[in-house]
């Protein structure tokens, strides 16, 4: 009697793994067409909605941030440790590190996770 729950424990064990690799797959796929993970308009929820276009400008790189509903922002991207600043606009960006390979920029009510390289 019990080999048939252990057995359906196992499964259930291997369907998590199976899910894990199949998000992280998307994920994978999302982040290499440029998406980004954002919660807009006060939104605690993140999701890889948001596009990211660069740019070379004379002040330097220009991260356009478009949202799904056409808004977007620009960021600078800075040289000098602090990751992004507000390329234009009265709002300033707060900059957080989430992990090593990410940071959270929150700009007005949007919040935007970028991939970068945190020094330590």
């Amino acid at each position: 009697m019990l080999l048939p729950l252990l057995a359906a424990c196992q499964e259930r064990t291997t369907d998590t793994k199976v899910l894990a690799r199949v998000e992280a797959a998307q994920n994978d796929a999302a982040a290499e067409d440029g998406r980004i993970k954002c919660a807009l308009a006060g939104s605690d929820a993140f999701q890889r909605i948001c596009m990211v276009d660069r740019e070379t400008s004379e002040r330097g790189l220009v991260l356009t941030v478009h949202h799904p509903d056409g808004g977007f922002r620009r960021l600078l991207v800075t040289k000098d440790g602090r990751g992004v600043t507000a390329a234009d606009g009265a709002e300033p960006a707060s900059v957080a590190i989430v992990d090593p390979h990410e940071i959270e920029v929150a700009l007005g009510n949007d919040t935007y996770r970028l991939p970068a390289t945190v020094k330590q």
